[in-house]
């Protein structure tokens, strides 16, 4: 399995990990939780489709010339960004699906990404606390 298939599968493992912790709390604290749950699932879903999408069209993207990858790129976005905006107009049209539900689970892949990436990287936590004067050049 590539490394590009490996990151996928674990951003979807942490979304899915999410998902069972907002639906759990959605359980505890909301007197109908399952418009919400279904919001969740949905933009969730749609989110991680985004998200394998847009690997598959940087996989096929760098293959190309410059000027066929940014015309494919930029046709492949467009289709995204549509796909969100349909996504949303069902979610404010349906009344069995919560739009914050919705608005959560398309977003919270983005969260993931951050955070994981942020807690992810040792040397840059090591080189906030490291001082001045344990530098090679002593400045």
């Amino acid at each position: 399995m590539d490394e590009t298939r490996k990151l996928q599968r674990n951003y979807l493992i942490y979304l899915l990990i999410a998902d069972i912790v907002f639906v759990v709390l959605a359980f505890i604290f909301l007197e109908a939780p399952l418009a919400f749950v279904y919001g969740l699932v949905f933009g969730s879903a749609i989110s991680a489709l985004n998200f394998v999408e847009l690997g598959n069209t940087l996989r096929r993207a760098v293959t190309m010339s410059p000027a066929k990858a940014q015309g494919y790129a930029t046709r492949k976005y467009f289709v995204r960004y549509i796909v969100t905006g349909v996504v949303l107009y069902v979610s404010i049209v349906a009344p069995y699906i919560n739009v914050l539900g919705t608005i959560i689970g398309m977003t919270i892949i983005k969260f993931i990404i951050f955070a994981t990436n942020l807690f992810n990287d040792k040397q840059y936590y090591k080189n906030i606390f490291k001082r001045k004067e344990d530098e090679p050049s002593g400045h």
